[in-house]
């Protein structure tokens, strides 16, 4: 399921956006990205076995208190609603490599409309869809990067040779400066959102304490080589220049290339992808606003859950939000993806912040040593949290997102608010308990 959510948009439509910003050297962009996501998600395994079934918003809880899992609840679930608009609106736009003369608003409605039908499906059902969904766009990734590296190399004939020197050219490998693999860094963080929904499925994993560790640990390297590879053949193929934002880079590849029926093989291929990410999201989004409910920090209907296993109050607030984010497209056009995209890159590094302090004031107090515990603590996981900081404040800078940043800026506030006196009482109650152990 985080595979899902990790390998979607990010990849297949927003690789044009950061290649564009720093050309081929943006893949150490995704390494740096990815070594983040290690600590993090190192994070999760260790607290995960120190405190079976509990998940991240769980973490947050022991560590800061309700009205802190409150927010990190809340604003996760709002990340994942932008998140899969995201993922519509990019279905919608390569459908129209086929059907140019239909509306983006229309081919995203429909994909809406496929996307809520799935989650509609019990449970059972639903893992097998979303298992083939990303089965195939993983087999996908893998074929293109065997393709393109025998395009480069020579092994496949085509028009051109010397693919090599579009590393070297056009501005080298850095053409905008070493500095610039820093300003790729809000799309590579939204695509690797995601896969913290491991955190958010663990109190489903069955013998966690034997099996976290290792998935996780394979699990990030499948993430950083399915995005550095597929980069690296793509600025091989195709100057970095020349890569349009129309279209995948992925389809760009395979046209140039001359192989224009596997082109459209990966079109088809292309939507499946994007659709897996959107069922992934409405996925974590359904399961935390559960969670929420459960706990009362939500209303009490989201916590109801169908005979098949659908929580339907969830996944209808969820189809209301993406409606909306289709008609976005009607007066947006293709401009959502950039206006979206801000949102989650800023929430995902609020979470993976959460989910390192989580770690460093719980590891001292934890019920039992975990058999697995995260290296160099505390200092790797202060670094991180030191690093995601940085990126989180670039981010508010930034005047390209000013949009979205105060979009998310206004929905922080006003969940903070609401904690505040929603949980007064648990607060008062918790400092004078606090107070009566002192004395």
């Amino acid at each position: 399921m985080a595979m899902g959510g990790a390998i979607g948009t990010g990849i297949f439509k927003g690789s044009a956006e950061t290649v564009s910003l720093a050309g081929p050297g943006v893949i150490f962009t995704y390494v740096f990205a990815g070594l983040l996501l290690l600590v993090v998600m190192g994070a999760i395994a260790e607290m995960a076995i120190a405190y079976p079934n509990t998940n991240i918003k769980g973490f947050v809880q022991k560590a800061f208190g309700k009205r802190a899992s409150f927010v990190i609840g809340w604003m996760y679930c709002f990340m994942w609603l932008a998140v899969c608009v995201i993922e519509i609106v990019v279905a919608g736009s390569f459908l129209q490599y086929w059907l140019p003369s239909i509306p983006l608003w229309e081919l995203s409605l429909g994909c809406t409309v496929l996307v809520i039908g799935i989650n509609m499906m019990n449970v059972k059902n639903y893992g097998e869809f979303e298992f083939w969904f990303a089965g195939i766009k993983i087999t996908m990734i893998i074929v293109f990067i065997i393709l393109g590296a025998c395009i480069i190399f020579g092994i496949i004939p085509s028009n051109q040779s010397n693919y090599l020197q579009n590393f070297t050219e056009h501005g080298g490998f850095f053409p905008k400066g070493w500095l610039s693999i820093f300003s790729a860094l809000l799309i590579v963080m939204f695509s690797y959102g995601g896969s913290e929904l491991i955190g958010v499925t663990v109190t489903e994993v069955k013998d966690a304490e034997r099996i976290l560790p290792k998935v996780i640990k394979s699990f990030i390297w499948r993430i950083v080589l399915f995005y550095t590879l597929p980069i690296l053949v793509i600025c091989g193929l195709i100057p970095w220049n020349e890569i349009s934002d129309h279209s995948s880079p992925f389809v760009q590849v395979l046209s140039m290339a001359g192989l224009q029926g596997s082109a459209h093989l990966m079109n088809f291929i292309l939507i499946t992808a994007v659709l897996s990410a959107a069922n992934s999201g409405i996925y974590g989004c359904t399961r935390m606003l559960h969670s929420l409910a459960v706990e009362g920090e939500a209303p009490k209907a989201f916590s109801f859950v169908t005979n098949k296993g659908v929580p339907l109050y969830s996944l209808m607030l969820s189809a209301v939000v993406l409606i909306g984010g289709s008609m976005i497209a009607y007066f947006a056009q293709d401009k959502v993806f950039l206006l979206l995209m801000a949102v989650p890159g800023f929430v995902v590094s609020l979470v993976w912040i959460g989910i390192c302090l989580a770690q460093l004031k719980l590891r001292k107090t934890y019920p039992k040593a975990p058999s697995f515990k995260l290296w160099g603590f505390p200092y790797i996981t202060a670094v991180t949290v030191a690093a995601l900081s940085v990126i989180t404040v670039i981010f508010v800078l930034n005047e390209q997102n000013r949009v979205s940043i105060i979009t998310c800026l206004a929905v922080l506030a006003v969940l903070v608010v609401i904690s505040l006196f929603k949980f007064k009482k648990t607060a008062d109650h918790d400092s004078k308990i606090r107070e009566e152990n002192v004395g």
